[in-house]
């Protein structure tokens, strides 16, 4: 997934440029108008464990090998996330647009449940890591998206907002682009949870900086995610102090996202919230 927002400068026109929706180079001067969504027929969602304990086993199995094997990481959670979202909104003729999309490896999953499905990302060679060149790509930043106001049915985001170095801007910003009566579901991994610190975890707790400089000397290259530049600490309590202090969206849900629905009280107890929810995901509705 994407780990930086600053835009990359002099993009050319080039036949593997990405583009926005008409087909054109996209440019954030320029906002991306999506076109009214055709009807399509609904398709199943991709087959995904149920919400047992089994299932987390699997994600969390998945995400230890994200980095040798991030196809088959982000293809299980994509599908994951397509069940998850289906309990909320009707994916099918939606437009989805999915915020650090990376090189779109969620693109497949949504598209066979009918989806219309768009990514924004920030950085190009991101873009390309998976190979993906299909139409859907728009270059830009998580936080001055190049989408117009009210131009998706559906904004989403997976373990982004905890790579950008203003997250509210960019949950205002998903807000923003969504049509009212739309779904917004985003999710991260918060801070001070065993994952807070990615590859450098759990000597997180012990400070990011001291964390990543000890994962540089036992490796001898600095971490992907580095502490201050393209991780930031985001915390489960500000996130819900976030929602719920918006009067422009409705908050339908708030989970950790890779536990069991029987863990979601977990959400309620402050302090142990930010340990055990591990990645926190939020579902709203734009009024």
């Amino acid at each position: 997934m994407a780990e930086t927002v600053s835009l990359p400068q002099g993009s050319s026109s080039s036949p593997d440029t990405p583009t926005a929706l008409d087909g054109t180079p996209s440019k954030a001067s320029r906002p991306v108008r999506v076109p009214p969504a055709p009807q399509l027929p609904a398709a199943p969602p991709a087959p995904v464990a149920g919400t047992s304990i089994g299932r987390s086993i699997r994600l969390f199995q998945a995400c230890r090998r994200e980095q040798v094997d991030p196809a088959g990481f982000y293809s299980l959670l994509a599908a994951d996330s397509v069940h998850q979202l289906s309990q909320f909104t009707s994916l099918a003729g939606s437009v989805v647009l999915d915020v650090g999309g990376g090189p779109g490896y969620f693109r497949a999953a949504f598209q066979r449940a009918g989806a219309r499905y768009f990514w924004v990302e920030p950085d190009i060679s991101e873009m390309s890591a998976g190979g993906i060149v299909k139409p859907g790509r728009v270059l830009g930043s998580a936080l001055d998206m190049p989408f117009a106001t009210a131009s998706v049915d559906i904004c989403y985001s997976s373990n982004v907002l905890e790579h950008v170095p203003d997250p509210w801007r960019m949950c205002a910003e998903m807000v923003r682009v969504t049509r009212p009566g739309g779904v917004v579901f985003l999710s991260f991994t918060n801070w001070l949870s065993p994952w807070g610190g990615h590859e450098t975890s759990p000597w997180h707790y012990l400070g990011g900086h001291r964390a990543a400089l000890r994962y540089e000397r036992r490796t001898g290259v600095a971490p992907k995610n580095l502490y201050g530049t393209s991780l930031f600490p985001v915390s489960v309590a500000d996130a819900l102090a976030w929602a719920n202090g918006r009067s422009d969206i409705q908050v339908v849900e708030a989970m950790p996202r890779y536990l069991p629905s029987w863990a979601k009280p977990i959400l309620r107890i402050p302090g142990v919230r930010e340990v055990l929810t591990w990645n926190l995901a939020m579902v709203f509705r734009k009024r």
